[in-house]
């Protein structure tokens, strides 16, 4: 990804933007001055019925400040993103060319170039480009494109293994002529009898001639593409990986030609031929290509089993009938029938029946789980024992299961702040090569020693052919791909690509308290009532109240409630007190629920109840007060326990070297204690949703800080900490919110997250350490830098097989981590994790 700073000017200076938020001529009106308030742009039209801005600019800046303009004022320019899968990228050199071709192109935000996955995506400005401009970008540059449908990253796997068999049929064809041309030159120079023969038989001429036509069919045929696409880059000035090999087997070629048809051109102490050279370098690299193919297909496995989790089609009921639908074709409020065994088409609620359901590819959880009307099912699950039917509530691409699927593809296709270095270098890397390979040939004609244009041709040849740009650009998104994908398998998440690089490096992982590290489902174990308050009078006017909270306390009232037989009564009003508790209107009675502050910031004296619920407090449970007409009427206590693993994963962390901490809204007696069972460092407590965020700005004094929550009071944390990590089973505004999210709701989530984090790291430095050090350390050898000490030149034969196998090295370890074992188990999946 490149910073909108450093995109090319735009090619023109009237512009159409599509704006958000605009509702009325106000809004028309604000926008319009707002824009024409900028010193460099004019002719401001703003419609308000296709919501779009035309303007003029004067310079190359103002496009981008009256973005920010419009953002400030409350109108954002809608952006518009579309995937794109681009043919002939091969190197590194390649991505950066597909990447500023369509940086170029008026209106586009953001590009990001995948070689692993041959995919380009593009963030653009609605109303200023359109996907048919950035594929007329891309094919002008030279990398024809064609867009993504939702099904062409599911269809990865496939088309890399067809690319793969077709690669593995021009291997066989290539190497079949080749070897009577390596034979009959190399088997000469090794075995002296081998070569009388030949001149006794055939002569040496007519050998040539024979390695002349094989080798001519070996560079037209399998080894075609390596000119038809290096040979225009090189003349446009933009060398690529095919171009190094395109010049590389082309200068052995000529050279031989002229040995073998105008000998009189070359003195007779340096006159040979290398047909073997070149004929031998393309099958070695069309090798390295097949597996190349191969390696690149498996990284997509993730991607592979996830889609295999859906089911092609479903019978839905039409009236009396049962018709049997493609899955694309499915409809919201379909009711679907489910047979024992079948996977679950959609996500939807049960209307008819009951079974249970295996729900381990979403929860992690083995035992399957009872179903029947009214609760919900989620697509890609498995139903068990008996048959059911459901309507359809989420279908296509808003089901769970795409909802995952489109995670994991954008973290794969996500390009993480350490590969801005490796663009750098490898933008220059291949001219650089062309360079170090000309002034070679020079050095050895000028100062080699005889026969100096055999060395030069060599040594020359061996520099072009033994440079690996393909690595470098191969380190770091195989590594992503496949680390993301295992990570994905293991029931986290990478909703972003910077998180997989961040979260590694965290210090300090803060945690909200209930649902996160308790479960979530507290009950209600304690009550006092004041004097003059009946209980079950109280109680019910409480649950009533909370009826209208989302709070997991709430919960625990309401089913305190209805387990004593009390009925719940009609709220006339109701407001909620954020952070604190509510307000409401009961039969014309005022009930106040909260907490303590609360009764002191309204007055209510909590009297004797303090002392008591104090002590609750003390041993981890909630308290919570209620007030009727301004009058402290009882306090109760609500216990949450914590989660199973809670404290396994926080001695994990531990062991990992990194710091933990909760920061809640409850009191700070009933944190401590929670903390205290689960073994957390620090805790900060009694906070409102900025207060959490004012915490993790003091912890990120140590160091970078991961936040994980569930609630919609945490997605001001989520957002703000370094790596924002939400549980799977929390409320979607957090799911948003988050860098990461833990499918299965457990914490062990939170250490696998972690590990998979250090271990993609750890292989994306490696394979660069690997990609660069290669190219540091043979080019040189093959430049004849050992020559003057050892005698030692490399073979061009030798470099082409080098090169190779340095981008089957990169890929081969990147595919390491599909073997990575989770860190530490979920406590409900046992030793062996299957979620997804």
């Amino acid at each position: 990804m490149e910073n909108p700073s450093e995109r090319p000017e735009p090619s023109n200076d009237m512009h159409t933007l599509s704006i958000e938020g605009m509702t009325c001529a106000s809004c028309v009106g604000r926008v319009e001055r707002g824009l024409s308030a900028l010193d460099a742009v004019s002719d401001v039209t703003v419609n308000l019925a296709t919501e779009t801005a035309r303007f003029k600019t004067g310079s190359p800046d103002a496009l981008d400040t009256a973005i920010d303009t419009l953002a400030k004022l409350g109108y954002p320019t809608r952006l518009a993103k579309v995937t794109m899968n681009v043919q002939s990228m091969t190197c590194a050199s390649c991505v950066g060319r597909v990447d500023r071709a369509l940086l170029a192109v008026d209106g586009v935000r953001e590009v990001n170039v995948n070689l692993a996955t041959e995919t380009a995506r593009v963030t653009y400005l609605d109303g200023v480009t359109t996907p048919a401009a950035l594929l007329s970008a891309a094919k002008k540059a030279g990398y024809p494109a064609t867009l993504s449908q939702e099904t062409d990253t599911k269809d990865h796997v496939a088309r890399k293994e067809a690319e793969a068999s077709a690669l593995a049929r021009r291997v066989l064809i290539a190497a079949a002529l080749t070897l009577p041309v390596f034979v009959m030159e190399m088997g000469g120079h090794l075995i002296p009898a081998f070569h009388h023969a030949i001149e006794m038989t055939i002569g040496r001429q007519t050998s040539w001639i024979i390695q002349f036509v094989l080798t001519t069919a070996v560079l037209l045929g399998p080894g075609r593409q390596f000119y038809r696409l290096g040979i225009p880059a090189l003349f446009k000035g933009a060398p690529d990986m095919n171009s190094l090999v395109a010049v590389g087997t082309g200068a052995a070629y000529v050279y031989s030609v002229i040995a073998t048809f105008l000998p009189t051109l070359i003195p007779a102490d340096v006159r040979a031929v290398y047909f073997e050279a070149a004929a031998v370098i393309v099958v070695l690299i069309l090798i390295g290509r097949w597996l190349e193919a191969r390696a690149k297909g498996r990284t997509g496995a993730a991607i592979s089993k996830l889609v295999g989790l859906q089911p092609r089609s479903a019978r839905v009921l039409k009236g009396a009938r049962m018709v049997e639908t493609d899955i694309d074709s499915l409809e919201v409020g379909d009711r679907i029938v489910i047979r024992p065994g079948e996977r679950i088409a959609v996500d939807g609620e049960v209307t008819e029946g009951t079974s249970r359901v295996d729900e381990s590819m979403i929860t992690g959880e083995p035992l399957a789980v009872v179903k029947s009307a009214g609760d919900a099912v989620t697509g890609g699950t498995i139903n068990t024992t008996g048959s059911f039917t459901f309507r359809a509530t989420r279908v296509g691409a808003d089901t769970t299961l795409s909802q995952i699927i489109r995670m994991v593809e954008e973290a794969q296709g996500a390009k993480l702040p350490i590969q801005t270095l490796v663009d750098k270098i490898t933008y220059w890397f291949v001219p650089a090569v062309m360079g170090v390979a000309l002034l070679t040939v020079l050095i050895w004609l000028l100062v080699g020693p005889d026969p100096a244009l055999t060395y030069a041709l060599v040594a020359g040849v061996s520099v072009l052919i033994i440079a690996c740009p393909c690595a470098m650009g191969l380190a770091t998104p195989t590594s992503i791909m496949v680390g993301t994908g295992r990570a994905a398998e293991m029931g986290v998440l990478f909703r972003k690509g910077e998180a997989l690089q961040t979260l590694g490096s965290v210090r300090t992982v803060a945690f909200d308290k209930t649902g996160t590290v308790t479960e979530g489902k507290p009950k209600l174990t304690d009550y006092l009532c004041a004097d003059g308050f009946e209980r079950d009078d109280v109680l019910a006017l409480v649950a009533s109240a909370e009826t209208r909270s989302e709070h997991p306390l709430a919960c625990a009232i309401i089913a305190g409630a209805r387990d004593a037989g009390l009925a719940i009564k009609p709220v006339q009003e109701f407001k909620s007190v954020t952070g604190h508790g509510l307000r409401a209107t009961i039969e014309g009675r005022e009930i106040l629920v909260g907490t303590q502050k609360l009764m002191t910031r309204e007055n209510v004296d909590a009297g004797l109840l303090i002392e008591t619920a104090q002590g609750w407090a003390q041993t981890g449970r909630s308290v919570i007060f209620a007030a009727i007409d301004g009058k402290i009427a009882a306090t109760m206590a609500v216990v949450d326990p914590i989660k199973q693993g809670s404290r396994e994963a926080i001695a994990a962390l531990h062991a990992l070297g990194i710091n933990t901490a909760m920061i809640t809204g409850d009191k700070r007696e009933t944190a401590e204690a929670i903390a205290q069972q689960a073994g957390i460092d620090h805790v900060v407590a009694e906070v409102l949703p900025k207060g959490k965020v004012a915490a993790l700005d003091d912890l990120r004094a140590q160091g970078p800080v991961a936040f994980v929550g569930d609630g919609i009071n945490d997605a001001p944390a989520l957002a703000h900490a370094d790596v924002g990590v939400a549980i799977g089973t929390g409320t979607d505004v957090a799911i948003e919110s988050a860098d990461v999210v833990l499918i299965s709701g457990q914490l062990a989530g939170v250490v696998n997250a972690v590990d998979m984090s250090r271990r993609t790291m750890a292989n994306i430095k490696q394979n660069l350490g690997w990609a660069f050090g290669y190219n540091a350390a043979l080019i040189p050898v093959a430049a004849g830098v050992l020559f003057p000490a050892f005698g030692i030149l490399l073979s061009p034969v030798l470099a082409a097989g080098a090169m190779a196998l340095s981008s089957v090295f990169v890929l081969t370890n990147a595919l390491r981590l599909r073997r990575a074992t989770p860190a530490l188990a979920d406590h409900a999946q046992g030793p062996a994790p299957s979620a997804l």
